[in-house]
């Protein structure tokens, strides 16, 4: 053998086509792509009721859309409500269609060593935001969303890149739930309407 260290690195008898699958899914792509949708009408588009609040998704991974790197989800936040409070390592930008409202925002300190730590410091930041805003969320920074108007529901479009999660950053931490969540509600046209139809003064 001409190479010295060749008892190390030769042992192993397992083989397997790895570069052969990739590349398969490269030349597969235009094909698989012709069959993703570029445009989602509302009903493709599904609701959740979920912990950070009520949710309809625009792209997702799970959906079967062009999108390679974004999720979006649009947020409807009852009338003097909010939303969840949660914190992820990915940053996170939010335009504010309808509503008024403020943010409270807590930076963390993160320490990534072997192992990944954050700890929240002590001061707690209020932003407000309107209609018309974005609403910038910094990477690892805990959040959540506060509606101002006592009337009307506030509605917020929410995109963060997916790089993070298929990097295997997937870094998300719910701290609050949103007073509404409950895992029994089952949406429908019907309660989703309730849900959105501005209060009446009491």
């Amino acid at each position: 053998m001409a190479w010295d260290e060749a008892g190390v690195w030769i042992a192993g008898d397992e083989e397997a086509p790895l570069y052969r699958k990739l590349l398969e899914d490269a030349e597969a792509a235009p094909e698989r792509n012709a069959g993703r949708r570029k445009v989602l009408h509302p009903e493709d588009m599904p609701w959740e009721m979920s912990r950070q609040g009520l949710l309809k998704h625009l792209l997702n991974d799970d959906m079967n859309t062009r999108m390679e790197t974004v999720d979006a989800y649009m947020q409807i936040i009852p009338p003097g409500s909010r939303s969840g409070r949660h914190r992820h390592l990915a940053e996170e930008c939010l335009y504010v269609v309808e509503g008024r409202g403020y943010d409270l925002h807590q930076d963390c300190d993160v320490e990534i060593t072997d192992t990944y730590h954050w700890k929240p410091r002590e001061e707690v930041q209020r932003f407000e935001w309107e209609a018309g805003d974005v609403i910038y969320v910094p990477p690892n920074t805990i959040h959540q969303h506060f509606n101002a108007d006592p009337e009307r529901p506030a509605r917020l479009i929410s995109a963060i890149n997916r790089i993070f999660k298929h990097s295997g950053l997937n870094d998300l931490e719910q701290l609050e739930d949103a007073p509404e969540y409950d895992p029994e509600v089952v949406l429908n046209a019907e309660s989703i309407r309730d849900y959105l139809r501005p209060r009446a003064r009491s």
